[in-house]
């Protein structure tokens, strides 16, 4: 009986927040507890100092093998995912899907993903004036 109240009694594992925005030239990876607190961010930028492999999948895969060592030493077993493209854009960059693979292969479990994309709602004055663009 003893060892039926201890199971019960186990702490709920930790959760964070990954904020994944990535572009097509950089990737930049922000984890945050349940409330909103900054536990670790990685971007491209500091794991690599060519500037075209910033946006690449092999160095999102770099970025999420930094931010797991982060992660257990702090105890977190379970993450959400919010992704997020520049405003706009259809698809999220090439690092995405290789941060969620990699950070699944570590052994965190994926609670939620979410697309959190900006979208524009009319957006700026197209060009060509009044009349249009004319022949």
């Amino acid at each position: 009986m003893s060892e039926e109240k201890t199971e019960k009694k186990k702490k709920k594992e930790a959760e964070a927040v990954v904020n994944i925005y990535t572009s097509f030239n950089n990737t930049i990876v922000h984890v945050t507890d349940m409330s909103g607190r900054t536990i670790t961010k990685v971007t491209g930028g500091m794991v690599t100092k060519h500037n075209r492999l910033k946006a690449n999948p092999t160095i999102a895969m770099f970025i999420a093998k930094r931010i797991a060592e982060n992660l257990k030493e702090l105890k977190v077993k379970s993450l959400y995912f919010r992704i997020r493209a520049k405003t706009g854009n259809p698809a999220p960059g090439p690092g995405t899907h290789a941060i969620v693979k990699s950070l699944s292969r570590e052994g965190f479990k994926i609670l939620n993903i979410l697309d959190s994309t900006r979208i524009a709602r009319g957006g700026p004055k197209k060009k060509g004036g009044r009349r249009g663009r004319r022949p």
